[in-house]
């Protein structure tokens, strides 16, 4: 079968990558065309557009680039007209997606959304136009499926993908000697993000407290659309590495991190690194936020628990000071990092095992044999 994906920012990319590889091996003729980036494009088929061209963080920048993001709006559309694919899958981007769900609707091309649209954080009603466009919508968050429900909407609940990516993952014994990293400092993980915005708001404040952990060797994990001469302009003279392509094997070897709110936040519980979210954005981009989403929380692990497993340090309270604050909580404080690594326990529990990828693929051709 032909499989169109469409995935707008990194975490999209890998799951993307790992369903796309589950479908393979279920479907020997699967045939692959997709927006994604390179993780996708190192399983098959053709790259229409890359991410790092698309993901604009918060209402004002989506407002500043309407124009880009118009113009990927009809390539996309164009290219699934043209290629007239058997499945479509939606991989979360929703402000992008949802769009091009409701054109493949009116062009009879079935549309299958992985990772839901966060409409449960605000404007609930949106779950009406997804009941209308969305011919299957697979979930990763548990308690998605009673919200669904609430509305009308019977979903498939598959379990997280991150689950998948981790499990998959194999350490590399040589991450220190080839990163030239000191094997007798232990580490302290920066992740600013994966788009530009966050990271030029993040990454600042993030470098600014190295100085004051003078034991602990700081490493910045770089976002693959992204090159070293990037990163260096937040660096100055500080000796700070940047290491790419290799975010899993760094959490796997710290000690504790610092972490753009997002994906990264849950992966980093998962591979049971204490942490300190963080936040921070344009101004009235955050303030609009504020004003419509209504979560009590920000942070993945948070929601998921539905507690403050974590203490989120969102745009004013994001600062060099209050970071420092809290990274010593976690890095000297023995109870207070125990009860953090104690609820990751938890939140183990709560997340089951692996298998995303391969239960949605199940699915998708399982529903797509029947059309």
């Amino acid at each position: 079968m032909k499989y169109y994906l469409v995935a707008g920012e990194a975490s999209g990319d890998l799951h993307g990558a790992n369903l796309m590889k589950a479908l393979k091996e279920r479907d020997p003729h699967a045939d692959f065309r997709f927006f994604g980036g390179d993780l996708m494009q190192a399983e098959a088929g053709i790259l229409v557009k890359h991410y790092a061209d698309m993901a604009f963080m918060g209402f004002l920048e989506v407002v500043l680039n309407l124009r880009t993001i118009f113009k990927n709006l009809d390539i996309c559309k164009q290219d699934i007209s043209a290629w007239q694919p058997d499945v479509l899958i939606l991989i979360d981007f929703p402000g992008f997606n949802l769009k091009i769900a409701d054109f493949a609707k009116k062009n009879n091309i079935p549309v299958n959304y992985y990772i839901s649209p966060k409409v449960w954080a605000w404007n609930q009603k949106r779950v009406l136009k997804i009941k209308r466009i969305v011919d299957h919508l697979f979930c990763i968050l548990p308690f998605e499926v009673d919200f669904y429900k609430k509305w009308g909407m019977a979903v498939d609940y598959v379990g997280n993908p991150l689950l998948d990516a981790i499990d998959a993952f194999t350490p590399n014994a040589s991450f220190i000697n080839n990163n030239n990293l000191s094997a007798d400092k232990k580490i302290i993980a920066l992740l600013p993000g994966s788009r530009k915005q966050e990271i030029n708001y993040l990454l600042p404040d993030m470098i600014a407290i190295a100085e004051r952990f003078p034991e602990y060797q700081f490493v910045i994990a770089g976002a693959p659309s992204f090159h070293k001469d990037f990163y260096s302009q937040f660096l100055g003279d500080k000796n700070i590495p940047v290491v790419f392509n290799a975010t899993y094997d760094l959490l796997n070897n710290a000690h504790a991190a610092i972490v753009a709110s997002g994906t990264a936040v849950l992966e980093t519980a998962l591979f049971n690194v204490p942490e300190v979210l963080v936040y921070k954005g344009n101004p009235i981009s955050v303030g609009i936020a504020r004003a419509v989403i209504k979560i009590k929380y920000i942070g993945l692990v948070n929601l998921i628990m539905d507690a403050p497993i974590l203490k989120e340090l969102i745009q004013q309270d994001c600062n060099p000071e209050a970071i420092v604050q809290e990274l010593d909580n976690i890095l000297n404080n023995k109870t207070y990092r125990e009860a953090m690594l104690n609820n990751y326990d938890k939140l183990d529990e709560r997340m089951g095992t692996p298998g995303a990828s391969a239960k949605t693929a199940d699915l998708i051709i399982k529903y797509a044999l029947k059309k």
